[in-house]
C-alpha cells in the first residue's frame, strides 16, 4: 500500500516538474523544475530498492542540471523575452502522435512479453552496488570509458566556445550602455 501511494505521489510530482520545465518561459524556473524532477525520479529507484541508482540519479543528473543552472545564470540574459516561432501544426501533431504510440509500445512490451529473462542473474551475497559494478566494469567497460572521453571533449569544447563570446560583461556596464544595447537588440529584431 505504501509503495503504491509513494509511486503515484512521486509520479505526479515528477510530471508536474517536467511540465513546468517545458512550459515556462523563464530559463531559471525551467532549470529549477528540471533539477527537482530529476530528484523526484530518484525516488522511484529508492522505492524499487535500487539505492545505488537512486543516489547516482541525484548526484549525476541533478548535479548536471545544477551545472546547467549555473551556466544559465552566467551566460543568458534572463530578462530578455523569448519569442518562439511556431512551425507547421500538422507536423507537430503528427510527431506527437507517433511519439505517444512509441511510448505506449515500449512500456507495454514487457507486459506482453512472456519470456523476459535477466542477462546477468543475481550473484549470491552481492548487493546492489556490487551487481552494478560487476556489469559496468565487465561487459560495459569500453563504452563506459568512451562515454567519459566524449564528455571530457564536450566539456572542453563548451568552455572554448563560451570563452570566445565573453567580450561583453553586463555586470560591468552602466545604465546608459545597457539601454543602448537593448535598443540595438530591438532594432535588430525589427529588421529580421
Amino acid at each position: 500500500m505504501f509503495e503504491a501511494v509513494a509511486f503515484y505521489l512521486f509520479a505526479f510530482l515528477t510530471i508536474s516538474m517536467f511540465y513546468i520545465a517545458v512550459t515556462t518561459s523563464q530559463a531559471l524556473y525551467a532549470l529549477s523544475a528540471l533539477a527537482a524532477g530529476m530528484i523526484f525520479i530518484s525516488a522511484f529507484f529508492f522505492i524499487l530498492g535500487a539505492d545505488f541508482l537512486g543516489a547516482i540519479q541525484i548526484v549525476v543528473y541533478s548535479g548536471a542540471v545544477m551545472a546547467l543552472y549555473a551556466f544559465g545564470m552566467m551566460f543568458f540574459d534572463t530578462t530578455r523575452d523569448v519569442k518562439e516561432k511556431q512551425g507547421n501544426k500538422a507536423i507537430i501533431v503528427g510527431l506527437s502522435i507517433i511519439s505517444a504510440v512509441l511510448v505506449v509500445l515500449i512500456v507495454s512490451a514487457p507486459i506482453v512479453g512472456s519470456n523476459i529473462e535477466a542477462l546477468y542473474p543475481v550473484t549470491e551475497g552481492a548487493g546492489n552496488v556490487q551487481e552494478v559494478g560487476m556489469v559496468l566494469f565487465t561487459k560495459y567497460l569500453v563504452p563506459f570509458e568512451v562515454a567519459a572521453v566524449m564528455l571530457l571533449v564536450a566539456m572542453i569544447a563548451g568552455i572554448v566556445l563560451a570563452g570566445k563570446k565573453m567580450d561583453l560583461s553586463l555586470t560591468l556596464m552602466n545604465e546608459q550602455e545597457l539601454l543602448k544595447m537593448r535598443e540595438e537588440d530591438k532594432s535588430k529584431k525589427v529588421l529580421s
